[in-house]
């Protein structure tokens, strides 16, 4: 059971999800509270597309359920808390967290394991980001692309590198899978999914500019470079996250003659 931390944050409901009302801040000191206590944590980042995939699945719903952070990564879902009466903080981006605990695991000389990605890309971002943290401490990596029958393989490499926080790069719901059923084996203190972070990091793929994140326009921004693959998923996950908050909105609404 994971060790309850200091100034445990307010934690609001909202289109079925627990979300953790944190700045970023506020995020990366429980992250580090919790990494200290010396149990197993996980944290897990929340956009609209993530939302709209949890309708309907409850094993997934249970896996985000049972994350000791739960953040919103999108504006879409910070916005929609603000419709809704629960109001978020600000966005908590995953890639962002994920370099403001890199930054502080150099600082305290906790060692780190990357899983996922290509191989080539994979070796790039860690390059990287050994450049860019000065003392972080890579115990080891390895590419995602792995069978089913390798999984407890991969684990019992992770875990014989001792490593203290493990970032997996991998696409949902695969990560949250493979870190529901092994994270704990691995022996890390604590576990994020990434996504496709380290494709950033490594410069494969682009991030949209400041102006645009701050509007929650970074799905505009990937639709204008994948047009065709991605216009008909978007329209799709945003058409339904819409309505799912419209529909909780009205739902919480008053109705006429009751009292507040």
């Amino acid at each position: 059971m994971t060790a309850e931390p200091i100034n445990c944050p307010r934690r609001i409901f909202i289109l079925g999800c627990h979300i953790d009302a944190m700045t970023m801040d506020e995020t990366v000191a429980r992250c580090e509270k919790l990494i200290e206590s010396g149990t197993f944590a996980q944290q897990v980042s929340l956009n609209a597309a993530k939302v709209v995939s949890l309708r309907g699945d409850p094993d997934m719903q249970a896996m985000v359920d049972a994350c000791d952070i739960t953040s919103a990564d999108g504006q879409s879902v910070v916005w929609a808390s603000r419709v809704l009466g629960q109001p978020l903080p600000e966005r908590v981006a995953g890639i962002d967290l994920m370099h403001e605990l890199l930054a502080l695991a150099a600082r305290r000389g906790w060692p780190v394991y990357f899983l996922g990605a290509r191989q080539d890309v994979l070796e790039c971002a860690v390059a990287e980001l050994t450049r860019r943290y000065p003392g972080l401490l890579v115990s080891g990596y390895r590419n995602g692309y792995f069978s089913a029958e390798e999984d407890e393989e991969v684990a019992r490499q992770v875990r014989a590198a001792s490593p203290k926080l493990l970032f997996i790069a991998m696409s949902s719901p695969k990560k949250e899978h493979w870190l529901s059923r092994y994270a704990r084996h691995t022996g890390v203190s604590f576990a994020m999914g990434v996504g496709g972070a380290l494709d950033v990091v490594a410069g494969v793929t682009r991030r949209a500019p400041g102006w645009m994140q701050r509007l929650g326009l970074e799905w505009l921004y990937r639709l204008l470079q994948e047009p065709r693959r991605l216009f008909a998923r978007y329209a799709k996950t945003n058409g339904i996250f819409i309505w799912m908050v419209i529909r909780e909105g009205l739902a919480r609404r008053p109705t006429r003659g009751s009292q507040t």
